[in-house]
């Protein structure tokens, strides 16, 4: 059974038939735990061919309603402004990941240690993502953020200069994860890569207003 927020979310996004698919698709979902569209199609409760089962679950995963902005985002908001107060400090991820030949670019809010999907984007190439697409998929999460402090947390995709500049000019905190051949100006046109100042695992220490460089790979 659907949560109340999840069921009044679904019902005003959906025609009411769609909505009843929804439904028997999570349940079959839990039910079976896998989501291959052949055991799910074998698995609905229609009394009509196997095929056709199929086809049905092929055109309600490819109806426009499935807008992960528009859907999910706004959903996840709801509960988040349910849960969390405002004003105090989010963290959100910034992350990429690849499966064969699925690209992903993911925001996610870190929440009691674990990462909850905000937003994705499918990348249409196999490589890293670059600066306008980080960007697009960054700005369609901080403009619901508002309410709240956020510090961006990425890793070493994401150690542009360009990117924290970006993120300073909106006034948004972040941590990005810079890799040890990049050059930190320690004193006056004095620069020190980051490899050779001795940091070790449980080791960290803190230097403000930093000009950095990149180093060669």
């Amino acid at each position: 059974m659907l949560s109340e927020l999840y069921q009044s979310h679904f019902q005003q996004h959906l025609k009411e038939s769609d909505y009843l698919l929804f439904e028997i698709f999570i349940n079959l979902l839990q039910s079976i735990k896998q989501v291959s569209l052949e055991k799910l199609a074998a698995s609905l409760p229609f009394p009509i061919k196997y095929e056709s089962r199929r086809k049905k679950i092929q055109r309600f995963l490819s109806l426009p309603d499935w807008d992960v902005n528009r859907i999910w985002l706004s959903l996840i908001m709801q509960w988040i402004f349910q849960s969390i107060e405002t004003q105090k400090v989010q963290h959100i991820a910034i992350d990429r990941t690849r499966w064969e030949s699925v690209n992903i670019l993911v925001i996610s809010l870190i929440y009691k240690r674990r990462a909850i999907p905000l937003y994705f984007e499918l990348l249409d190439k196999k490589g890293n993502s670059n600066f306008d697409e980080q960007t697009k998929a960054l700005e369609k999460v901080l403009i619901k953020f508002t309410k709240y402090k956020v510090v961006v947390l990425g890793d070493r995709e994401f150690c542009s200069v360009d990117l924290a500049s970006w993120l300073r000019e909106k006034n948004v905190y972040f941590c990005l994860r810079l890799k040890k051949n990049h050059f930190i100006e320690q004193e006056n046109e004095i620069w020190t890569q980051l490899q050779q100042l001795g940091l070790k695992s449980g080791i960290a220490f803190y230097l403000r207003s930093r000009s950095v460089a990149y180093g060669e790979a």
